[in-house]
């Protein structure tokens, strides 16, 4: 029996879907062959784990036809599925589905494709407006649909020996080979600047970390788009013990690597905090027009930080009053406290990594 798995996009939310491919997988065991339908970036966000018996990558912004629309059915059409599982909400998934032959199509009924489907799910409403529920739930309840029994809600993901060894020589270059403490800072968002934190706030933060905790190094992570910014914290923090990866090869799973081997970060809402749920990293996320109860990844050691304002969640990519206060009047000694709150609390929990405070 074949089973196709449409999964989303984004970072962060095929992270919340682990839980719902590892009920899949141990439901089905070795009756079923799961075969992952994903962008090219999810296969590296899904390096190392088992869940998945075989990768279809589709992209249909793709200059490459093999990756297109039209390729993606023939190979569907030729793998004769039982069923096909829609993690994305999008019409197009939805169409294709329908264009796969598949006997059992099962999702979400959103953007007008409910016809497309033989099973559908309903998202809870409050009136005609959508709940908030997390993700992990949201997949779960799919994954629950197929016959799934009950499954933890713990994010799950692995690194290859490769992406360990590009993140020893980044830790060999930025001297952090003999560091017991690393605090990450992830500063942006793939999902529009009304979710990040102004950069001199990030720069503050880091200079409090590492000079109010003896022998703690900040690292700060980036993507292609970030890279500037974050060699301008660096730049300006100016400390031996603040690094960046801005002048480093980057990778998901160099990113994957570096988080797993830290003790903290501090991140807004965006892919690497559920990276960093995935690996049991204490986090301190800093919320500004997107609302919490959608992105709950449930990990244990976890503080969410959010500036209350009138005009909030207003979920939207830019701040449309052009003001950013959700974000740029969330203080940095308020980021700090809490930092150190949880930097104590690993310490208890790991009395190995303990680091002296400097008196104040």
């Amino acid at each position: 029996m074949n089973i196709a798995i449409f999964l989303p996009n984004w970072i962060g939310d095929v992270t919340m879907a682990t839980p719902a491919l590892r009920a899949m997988r141990r439901h089905f065991h070795n009756q079923a062959q799961l075969i992952g339908i994903m962008k090219p970036h999810v296969v590296e966000v899904l390096s190392g784990t088992d869940w998945l018996d075989e990768t279809i990558v589709f992209d249909h912004h793709s200059k490459c036809s093999h990756q297109g629309s039209v390729a993606l059915i023939r190979q569907l059409r030729r793998l004769d599925l039982e069923t096909i599982v829609l993690l994305t909400n999008s019409f197009r998934t939805g169409i294709l589905a329908r264009f796969s032959a598949a006997r059992h199509r099962i999702g979400y009924v959103r953007y007008g494709r409910g016809w497309t489907l033989t099973e559908r799910l309903f998202p809870p409403r409050k009136g005609r407006k959508l709940y908030p529920i997390s993700a992990v739930d949201y997949y779960l309840q799919i994954a629950h649909h197929l016959g799934c029994p009950e499954e933890p809600r713990k994010l799950e993901l692995a690194t290859l020996p490769s992406d360990e060894q590009i993140a020893d020589q980044a830790w060999h270059d930025l001297g952090l080979n003999n560091t017991r403490q690393v605090v990450v800072l992830n500063t942006g968002s793939a999902n529009g600047g009304a979710r990040s934190w102004p950069a001199t706030s990030y720069e503050q933060l880091a200079r409090r970390i590492v000079t109010r905790h003896i022998g703690t190094h900040v690292l700060l992570l980036c993507g292609p788009a970030e890279r500037k910014i974050v060699a301008q914290i660096e730049q300006n923090a100016a400390h031996p013990h603040i690094h960046s990866l801005a002048r480093h090869p980057l990778s998901i799973g160099l990113s994957k690597a570096c988080i797993r081997r830290s003790q903290l970060m501090v991140t807004t809402d965006s892919g690497p905090r559920h990276l960093a749920a995935a690996f049991d990293i204490p986090t301190v996320t800093l919320f500004g027009p997107t609302d919490p109860r959608w992105s709950k990844n449930y990990l244990p050691l976890a503080i969410d930080l959010q500036h209350k304002i009138p005009c909030q969640p207003c979920a939207k990519r830019e701040c449309p009053l052009k003001h950013h206060a959700c974000m740029r009047d969330l203080h940095v000694e308020t980021v700090y406290k809490n930092v150190a709150d949880l930097l104590e609390k690993t310490r208890k929990d790991n009395p190995q990594n303990v680091i002296a405070l400097e008196s104040s």
